[in-house]
């Protein structure tokens, strides 16, 4: 029964990524940890194959609608592809299994990477809920860089998704419109595009180090939120996205406040 819910919830992982161009790791590493019963650790592997291969096919769907900036997605990509193979590579093995202790009280590694990722959930929630202001006719706007802003928020994001095994979406759109000049949609799916290159290179990161994988389950899952890309994808051209994202942010604020008791004040 866990199975077949967790296999429900999955569609809404791919909906997200498809109508707002991030939300998707927030998503599968919850489900993973707490519908499926897999550890912290192992979920965020999990979360960068299935977010891997989601973002690849939505970001493949928005490139046919010509709403992908490639230059733009490289740029990002170089800082935030060298953060991530360092942040697999040496920062994740570097953590120990017991942060600390206090007499009876032990803070484990898990609970450390659920309670980060709880912070970042909440973050994420409040930048969705939080109204901004218009900037006017963005599709009239011309692409400007700023490079160094780029590279950093690239990088920052990159240590993100190597550490959570989260793409960074909610980081990666703001910065695509802000400091690339992007419009809306075609932020959205460079977004995706970003996401994939991250995620994808995260997990070969962790298949070369010889984690064992249930590979019939990241299959079945990446087949569930894969359609849920393509229904998302749909819909972003039939709803307004300034209308869903604050709703889509309210539910993620509930669940980061919600994992954040569970690993803290309700653990056993």
């Amino acid at each position: 029964m866990n199975e077949i819910i967790g296999y429900a919830l999955s569609v809404l992982v791919g909906i997200s990524l498809g109508l707002i161009g991030g939300g998707g790791s927030i998503l599968t590493v919850p489900i993973l940890v707490y519908v499926f019963g897999y550890g912290a650790e192992i979920s965020t592997s999990y979360s960068l194959f299935i977010v891997g291969i989601t973002a690849m096919a939505g970001a493949v769907k928005y490139y046919s609608d010509d709403l992908v900036n490639v230059k733009a997605a490289l740029l990002f990509s170089l800082p935030s592809l060298t953060a991530v193979f360092v942040t697999r590579k040496y920062l994740m093995p570097a953590v120990p299994e017991e942060i600390f202790s206090i007499g009876n009280i032990h803070y484990l590694k898990p609970m450390f990477i659920m309670t980060i990722f709880a912070a970042l959930m909440i973050a994420a929630s409040v930048s969705m809920i939080r109204k901004k202001k218009s900037r006017g006719n963005s599709t009239e706007k011309k692409n400007s860089y700023n490079y160094i802003l780029i590279f950093i928020q690239g990088a920052v994001t990159g240590i993100l998704t190597g550490f959570l095994g989260a793409g960074g979406g909610f980081l990666i759109i703001p910065a695509l419109v802000l400091l690339a000049g992007l419009p809306m949609k075609e932020a959205v799916g460079t977004s995706l595009l970003i996401i994939a290159i991250n995620s994808l290179l995260g997990f070969t990161g962790d298949l070369s180090a010889g984690v064992h994988f249930n590979w019939i389950m990241l299959g079945i899952f990446s087949l569930f939120t894969v359609s849920g890309i393509f229904a998302g994808s749909s819909l972003a051209k039939k709803i307004n996205g300034d209308k869903l994202k604050p709703a889509f942010g309210w539910f993620i604020l509930i669940m980061g406040i919600f994992i954040l008791l569970k690993e803290t004040v309700l653990k056993t």
